[in-house]
């Protein structure tokens, strides 16, 4: 299984979504917290194209996007095979 990353801020409601689905779908993942962490906002920003709301989410090199796009991959059963790449 590639790795998952997921930039977010303790506050956000849509990063706490993301984090319990892949939680409750037993998706180990490594959280990078960008409040008040300027170079890591920016890091993420370069890295996911330009997005700079959170959370973003990374498996392997692969961009998903946001808290949506990961339910939206997962409501058309296409997450369970982006994680077997």
């Amino acid at each position: 299984m590639p790795p998952v990353t997921i930039y977010t801020t303790s506050w956000c409601p849509y990063c706490t979504a993301a984090k319990a689905l892949l939680t409750k779908k037993g998706i180990a993942f490594d959280e990078i917290g960008v409040d008040g962490k300027p170079e890591l906002r920016q890091a993420m920003t370069a890295r996911a194209g330009g997005r700079t709301s959170v959370p973003q989410i990374f498996i392997g090199d692969h961009h998903v996007g946001g808290s949506d796009d990961l339910h939206a991959l997962e409501a058309r059963g296409e997450l369970d095979t982006l994680l077997a790449a």
